[in-house]
């Protein structure tokens, strides 16, 4: 495979994350399949799921009236190997309400499995650990 195409495919998984985290802010829970392909497999401290229909319910299930989250990856790694890759990523979840500094800080490390398809690259596998958290 030429550079160009790696180098390319590195940045379309990288730019998952931040589509992720867009996704996860904004609330479009209904965009999820933008993300994470039809058989996501996710887990975290919250369980484990099956499908992009459960993924989309837990993530509706997540949602808390009044709170927003401000999502940011950082020390992204990718390693690409065909229509396959590895990722993984730092994750800083800012939880807040309209006009106040944020009332509670979570640090997570994301590791996931990325497929190429049709639609483009989609998140396949993740699974997210929970490293810290502080009430603010």
């Amino acid at each position: 495979m030429p550079a160009a195409d790696r180098i390319a495919d590195r940045a379309e998984i990288a730019d998952l994350f931040a589509r992720l985290a867009d996704l996860l802010d904004a609330c479009r829970h209904d965009d999820a399949a933008t993300v994470f392909h039809d058989d996501i497999v996710g887990s975290s401290p919250r369980g484990e799921l099956h499908g992009i229909g459960e993924m989309t319910a837990l993530l509706e299930r997540s949602r808390v009236e009044g709170q927003h989250t401000q999502h940011v990856h950082g020390d992204v790694l990718v390693q690409v190997d065909g229509d396959r890759a590895e990722a993984t990523a730092n994750q800083l979840v800012y939880f807040y309400r309209d006009g106040e500094a944020p009332h509670r800080t979570s640090g997570l490390r994301v590791a996931c499995t990325a497929l190429r398809t049709p639609a483009g690259w989609r998140f396949s596998d993740m699974r997210v650990t929970l490293a810290w958290t502080q009430e603010n």
